[in-house]
């Protein structure tokens, strides 16, 4: 099957499956065992002693790797996957994005439907509003179609406005296009892109890296950034609020050394607000696809013998300060921030790094708690 020339064996395939699968596990936890053991088979073989001498494993997480007590059965987890037509694609696979295996914590496998090697080289960002003004989606289009034009992959994140329209520019003009998804792929959402879901999986890839059956959830859409931005190159923000999540993607591609680029909007537009304040923060202005095509626009790709990333390190120390603050009870966004004295954006962006460190728990309603 496409995407496990590596993993073809279904054993070793299971392995890293079964152990995503661990509650307790997320990117950080796989790097760190993945590093300790050598593979995800080695690390569920391991004794229990082996595994509570890991630096910074929670004991309960140590027990529940050994007991193998995965959330659901990672061979139906499979045969369902390849029932849709999709396939796994892990870290190690020759196949998965070399752009994306470079940043701090990659997700260690993919769940993917159709065909993610375009991506190889890096593709181009288009993020912006859901709420988009018509300007935003003639321009988004417009992005999706020149893209497509100059033989690049388009990715975005499947969302209403901005998203939906790149995408749709994209395979107007026959090119490639990926949408990442803050759920399973099994789970169309929005509702009204099933049409859209399967011309992209015809003609591109749909990804994600959410077991199958996992619902969508906001705190899964700011971890599911870090995946649009880390396929891409570079960033193109066209059209964003003060409060969008296309922000938190720009700072995600900052963090990982992409070319961030805005659209600017009309003055006062609170549709444009956060863009122009991109600009105005730094961001490369973008009035024409031409400016993300001259020399010296993009980044080099890493080609296809990029190194597997280095462990994830400690924290940053605003990081480690703003954990301070962070308590054993629930605590709101705007009673962190009030604490901290850090602007929203930073805060937001700090937390979601301590969130993806599994350092803190996000809760329902933009509260925040200790991972003990």
């Amino acid at each position: 099957m496409e995407g496990q020339t590596r993993a073809q064996g279904s054993g070793e395939l299971l392995d890293w499956l079964g152990l995503k699968l661990i509650p307790g596990v997320g990117s950080v936890t796989f790097a760190r065992l993945l590093a300790a053991f050598g593979s995800p088979g080695a690390v569920l073989g391991a004794p229990l002693e082996a595994l509570q001498a890991i630096p910074r494993l929670r004991p309960q997480v140590a027990r529940a790797v050994h007991r193998r007590a995965w959330e659901v059965d990672p061979g139906e987890q499979l045969a369902r996957l390849e029932k849709l037509g999709g396939h796994l694609l892990t870290l190690d696979d020759p196949a998965y994005p070399p752009f994306l295996k470079g940043i701090h914590a990659p997700p260690p496998l993919l769940f993917v439907l159709g065909d993610l090697s375009p991506c190889q080289e890096g593709g181009i960002a288009v993020v912006g509003s859901r709420a988009m003004s018509p300007y935003g989606r003639r321009l988004a289009g417009e992005l999706g179609r020149d893209v497509a034009r100059r033989g690049v992959s388009l990715v975005s994140g499947l969302a209403r406005g901005v998203d939906a329209a790149a995408h749709t520019g994209c395979l107007e003009a026959g090119g490639h296009t990926v949408g990442v998804l803050g759920c399973g792929l099994d789970v169309a959402y929005p509702r009204e892109h099933r049409e859209l879901i399967a011309r992209m999986a015809a003609q591109g890839a749909v990804v994600s890296e959410f077991p199958l059956g996992t619902q969508p959830a906001p705190a899964h859409f700011p971890v599911r950034n870090r995946v649009i931005s880390g396929l891409s190159r570079a960033v193109v923000v066209v059209e964003a609020g003060l409060k969008s999540g296309s922000l938190i993607t720009a700072r995600h591609a900052l963090e990982q050394g992409r070319e961030v680029f805005a659209v600017p909007g009309p003055v006062g537009s609170a549709t444009s607000a956060g863009s122009n304040q991109l600009i105005k923060e730094g961001a490369r202005l973008l009035t024409s696809s031409r400016d993300l095509f001259e020399p010296g626009a993009l980044p080099p790709s890493p080609g296809p013998g990029a190194p597997r990333p280095e462990e994830p390190g400690e924290l940053s120390p605003a990081e480690a300060e703003l954990l301070k603050l962070v308590g054993p009870e629930p605590q709101h966004i705007d009673q962190i921030g009030r604490a901290s004295g850090l602007a929203p954006g930073d805060l937001a962006t700090l937390l979601l790094n301590l969130v993806l460190a599994e350092r803190v728990v996000e809760l329902p309603g933009k509260h925040y708690v200790l991972n003990l």
